[in-house]
């Protein structure tokens, strides 16, 4: 990948071959399973990015819905609710923010609000894409086997998932470069829930994360993932996986672990 730049409202940011950034994930959701990233107020949404940044994480992504199949879907309007008071404060506090959500209206109230990135863990629709268009920021585009995170099944195992996931994603490119998405970031999508056997499933976000250069060679910027196991070791696994193999951005819960691991692999910003 030539390096790329990300320019925003909130700042800028440089993607290379050598370098990763981390995205440290603040749930705003209090039906998460990931308790330990809960921020249940604006003051604690804070001071938990401040000791995000302070461990060297270069985006935010914060997520008012969550994405877990046993969840009830809230309306765009609650999202919103949840989402805007934290949102308009971390960008105040220079923040550079990603919004994870699969809605066009939350999306739009999300770029109004200053928002560096649309996480669009939808699959990219219409609706979405013609709410991002021409605005200055990144979509990511991530691959999804279902209609949203809470309406899937088990996905479709196979031994070459790298090769077609590089299939539908680049056709999504072409359609996020048409629509007139300016900055389109792309997503395996090794971070649902989908209702898979455990096994088998982790088996394949590693084969995945194996075919990273498949997603690189489409031309924009990677972004992993890496999934939350009960094992905090396959945690540490998957995001030294995930920078061997020269992801651009790891989304993560455990954000001091991951910063410490790509200092040590020379991949820090």
């Amino acid at each position: 990948m030539t390096s790329r730049i990300l320019e925003t409202a909130s700042g800028s940011v440089r993607f290379d071959d050598d370098t990763t950034h981390v995205m440290g994930v603040i749930n705003l959701s209090p039906e998460s399973k990931n308790t330990d990233t809960i921020a249940h107020s604006v003051d604690e949404a804070r001071a938990m990015a401040g000791r995000y940044r302070e461990a060297g994480a270069t985006f935010i992504d914060l997520g008012a819905q969550s994405s877990h199949f046993d969840n009830p879907e809230l309306a765009a309007e609650e999202e919103v609710g949840r989402l805007l008071p934290v949102l308009e404060a971390l960008v105040a506090g220079r923040h550079l923010v990603s919004v994870d959500t699969w809605k066009p209206e939350v999306a739009r109230a999300a770029i109004d609000a200053g928002a560096a990135i649309v996480n669009d863990t939808g699959g990219s629709k219409d609706d979405m894409v013609a709410a991002v268009a021409g605005a200055q920021i990144g979509l990511v585009a991530m691959y999804l086997e279902g209609r949203s995170p809470l309406d899937v099944g088990a996905m479709r195992f196979s031994d070459a998932k790298g090769a077609d996931m590089r299939q539908h994603l680049s056709s999504q490119l072409d359609r996020l470069t048409s629509a007139g998405v300016a900055f389109p970031i792309t997503d395996p999508g090794i971070g649902i829930s989908y209702r898979s056997d455990y096994a088998a499933y982790t088996r394949q976000q590693v084969s995945v994360i194996r075919s990273l250069d498949l997603l690189r060679a489409l031309g924009p910027p990677v972004l992993v993932p890496v999934p939350r196991k009960a094992e905090p070791a396959r945690v540490a696994a998957f995001i030294a996986l995930s920078l061997e193999h020269r992801a651009d951005i790891i989304r993560v819960h455990d954000v001091e672990v991951a910063c410490d691991l790509v200092d040590l692999f020379g991949r820090s910003a």
